[in-house]
């Protein structure tokens, strides 16, 4: 199986739907009962977190992959 980059904007988006998912399940099985608007809000603020942490992983991974950039450029020898 090939292997794939971890992606953790991917991981809240799937654990979102599963928690609204099952957030329906549960008041289907009328184990409890949550508010109308509580799923239908979930799922935006899911995707804005996820969102987020994709832009923020984005730049973790891109100043990783450039690891000269961050120390200042010394002169060659013989040049003042």
């Amino acid at each position: 199986m090939k292997r794939h980059a971890f992606e953790p904007a991917r991981l809240l988006t799937g654990l979102t739907a599963l928690g609204v998912g099952g957030a329906y399940v549960g008041e289907a099985a009328r184990a409890w009962e949550l508010p109308g608007a509580l799923p239908v809000l979930a799922v935006p603020a899911g995707l804005c977190l996820s969102g987020i942490t994709a832009a923020v992983w984005s730049a973790v991974r891109r100043r990783r992959s450039s690891p000269g950039q961050s120390s200042p450029r010394q002169p060659s020898p013989g040049q003042p």
